[in-house]
């Protein structure tokens, strides 16, 4: 018996990274910790592309309509945030989304409809106040951006619904200063994250 006990003990001290690995990612879906959640897997574009990261992909899309000035990624332990600043989708002090965005929202979700991944969208303004009939404060016009985004992507573009939520921060999660009026229009945005 004694023999058999430290048999067992040898061979579970040996530890299989790869089985640790399954095993941290079960417990970490269990208990909501996404520290130990796997990130974003590697997908490919076409049949007979090579392998491309979710970011390659991204930027390839960004540099070949020339999105650059309206479109930023961004990469931390939250997962791919993709920032849309609000001049492409919506016009001033409004939710409802405008041709020339849908086109961009399009190509965005030939991109993440197929992920594995939870997508977070988030409405944010800058800090100037609102107060319309429609829309009492930058609350209620960040979260109606989001839901616009967000329910466009999901009956236009095939997004699964059990993988999108919706966030509306107002001014309360710039990215810059709002101090000019060039950075006021970064921070009006509607963010695409791709979770971890």
């Amino acid at each position: 018996m004694l023999l058999g006990f430290f048999i067992i003990l040898y061979a579970i001290s040996k530890i299989d990274a790869a089985k640790y690995k399954n095993v941290a990612h079960a417990l970490g879906n269990y208990f909501g910790n996404e520290a130990v959640i796997n990130p974003a897997p590697e997908m490919k574009t076409s049949a007979i592309g090579p392998k491309e990261t979710l970011g390659t992909q991204l930027n390839r899309l960004i540099k070949e309509y020339n999105y650059s000035n309206t479109i930023q990624l961004e990469e931390n332990e939250k997962g791919i945030t993709i920032h849309i600043l609000d001049e492409v989708l919506f016009a001033p002090a409004q939710a409802g989304l405008n041709e020339n965005s849908k086109i961009v929202l399009n190509r965005l979700a030939e991109v993440i409809k197929d992920l594995p991944n939870d997508i977070r969208i988030e409405g944010h303004t800058d800090n100037v106040p609102i107060n319309t009939a429609r829309y009492p404060s930058n609350w209620h016009l960040s979260v109606d951006r989001a839901l616009s985004t967000a329910y466009y992507l999901i009956k236009e573009d095939g997004l699964d619904p059990d993988k999108v939520s919706i966030l509306g921060y107002a001014e309360y999660r710039p990215i810059a200063p709002n101090d000019t009026p060039e950075n006021r229009a970064k921070n009006r945005r509607v963010d695409l994250v791709i979770l971890k």
